[in-house]
């Protein structure tokens, strides 16, 4: 589906990511793990195109992501990031069918068929009963998985989200991956979301894409964990990956 061809990523003379080559399927969850500053939110926003490469071709079902007008990327990628709507006059409603955007005319009406991919949304992302509430009286959590309704309804086959469990608390952060998980495998999408929740990660996810400057490393979540990347990257004097119970440990 997303399609990675000898990526280089960075700043100036600064570099991020270097020739990196991979694909992310359909049907599939990936989570992008990496310390801070390494080019995770930099890889989802170039994929978005919201960020051009230094360097590499993405392709997106076969298409150089260069070529596709605002419109066409509109139906193939949707972006989720952590800023939260917070409009009193909008309704969690307003929101997700700001989602039909990309097949609407210039006023933005909505057919039979696009309320009913709103309703789709909503009902899938689990947000039902706050279909008449106002966002701004939204929890964090409740205002995640609204963003994530939004996503659905712009039906694109890719998924892409920034740091989506920030600001949940733990039972939130694992129903919102667990949501995640689910929208991949039961609705077909191409997801990849950005974390540091490593014990999310690797018990929901199918891959791992790794940031380890200057690579791409992107193997199946029993791969990551077998070939010792992960423990390599994330132990330090105090800390430690056990790959036993797939979790940080503090050392003793």
């Amino acid at each position: 589906m997303i399609e990675l061809r000898d990526i280089t990523l960075g700043f100036g003379s600064r570099t991020l990511i270097e020739s990196a080559s991979t694909r992310f399927e359909r049907g599939r969850i990936t989570a992008l793990l990496g310390r801070n500053g390494t080019g995770k939110s930099t890889l989802l926003r170039a994929i978005a195109s919201l960020g051009k490469p230094q360097g590499g071709d993405i392709y997106i079902g076969g298409e150089d992501l260069r070529g596709l007008s605002s419109e066409q990327l509109a139906r193939r990628v949707a972006f989720v990031n952590t800023e939260r709507i917070d409009v009193e006059a909008l309704s969690v409603y307003d929101i997700v069918a700001i989602g039909r955007s990309p097949y609407t005319d210039w006023m933005g009406r909505l057919s039979a068929d696009d309320e009913a991919v709103v309703r789709h949304a909503i009902k899938v992302a689990g947000v039902e009963h706050l279909a008449d509430r106002s966002v701004d009286t939204l929890s964090d959590g409740e205002c995640q998985r609204v963003m994530i309704a939004r996503a659905l309804a712009q039906d694109t086959p890719v998924i892409l989200l920034d740091e989506p469990t920030s600001f949940l608390d733990l039972p939130n952060r694992y129903e919102l991956c667990r949501l995640l998980a689910e929208l991949a495998h039961n609705e077909n999408k191409c997801i990849i979301f950005s974390t540091h929740e490593l014990d999310i990660a690797l018990s929901l996810a199918d891959t791992i894409a790794l940031v380890d400057t200057p690579q791409l490393v992107h193997r199946t979540t029993q791969e990551m964990i077998s070939s010792g990347d992960i423990e390599r990257l994330f132990d330090s004097e105090h800390i430690s990956f056990d790959a036993a119970t797939r979790s940080i440990r503090l050392r003793k």
